[in-house]
């Protein structure tokens, strides 16, 4: 079997286990509010990390040294994995993921700031690329600017400083200690976030396996994306990545009775088009 078939399977389970969260997602927000689902998520996340890590003999491989950018890390994708759950309940899915794309452009503007990475020409013109991709799904008005948009575009620039944040982890700290730290942190900010106000919502026996979904597709998505581009190429990868948007599409029109909008599939592909230039640009560099 060739590389990009082993990449294209691998993405297969990271685009059906994204899918599976996003459906999960909106069901378990009927009995929980964003910062619960977070806090069950994470404690589920935590379970499978310590037995895998366990299993595989990494424990030992957790330390100390980096716990502020931990900390920075896990605040950042706290943050944008609220404002996800908050959008797909509030905005048509495929809306949701299409302004989720927008990630790796918000990489290319925050990188000089935080990697002291240059800005070179080309990524500026990715950059607006992308975000007349945005302005085409969002499709901005005083009266059409919602609540699920502003989450929905919020969300993107927090995962993009996960994204810068992790990328500086991972040139000392291994995946065992990013995962350990990631649903630990996760479970500790949920926990005051959720109980701020003394009540905590539990799942009911219905909501359980929902919530249980959520921990392990959210893994498993990060597992299967990880490993496809330590496969292939990024330019290989990504454009199967980019099928999860029909793929969202689909599952909102059967399920929900979304409409099939076709400017947000336009939208969509600028925006797909602006990151797969700055794939190629940086693999010819």
């Amino acid at each position: 079997m060739n590389d990009t078939l082993r990449a294209a399977l691998w993405m297969i389970g990271a685009i059906t286990s994204f899918t599976a969260m996003a459906v999960a997602g909106r069901a378990i927000s009927l009995e929980l509010d964003t910062f619960e689902i977070m806090l069950f998520r994470s404690l589920t996340g935590i379970v499978i990390v310590l037995g895998v890590a366990f299993a595989a003999g990494t424990l030992g491989q957790v330390r100390r040294q980096k716990l502020g950018l931990h900390f920075t890390r896990n605040i950042c994708h706290f943050a944008g994995q609220n404002l996800w759950f908050y959008a797909i309940t509030l905005i048509p899915l495929a809306q949701v993921f299409a302004l989720e794309f927008t990630t790796p452009i918000w990489v290319i503007l925050l990188s000089p700031l935080i990697l002291q990475e240059r800005l070179t020409a080309m990524g500026l013109f990715c950059a607006g690329l992308g975000f007349l991709g945005i302005l085409i799904v969002a499709r901005p008005d005083a009266a059409a600017i919602s609540p699920g948009l502003i989450a929905a575009a919020s969300c993107a620039v927090f995962f993009a400083l996960t994204a810068i944040f992790t990328r500086k982890l991972t040139r000392t700290e291994t995946i065992t200690t990013i995962l350990f730290y990631l649903t630990v942190m996760q479970a500790v900010f949920g926990l005051i976030f959720a109980g701020y106000d003394g009540d905590i919502a539990v799942p009911s026996l219905a909501g359980l396996p929902w919530v249980v979904l959520i921990g392990c597709a959210g893994l498993l998505a990060h597992f299967c994306l990880t490993t496809a581009l330590s496969i292939a190429p990024a330019s290989v990868v990504m454009p199967i990545d980019f099928v999860r948007l029909p793929v969202i599409a689909v599952v909102g029109m059967a399920f929900y009775n979304e409409p099939l909008d076709t400017l947000v599939f336009v939208g969509a592909a600028l925006i797909f088009a602006a990151n797969y230039l700055n794939i190629t640009r940086r693999q010819h560099n």
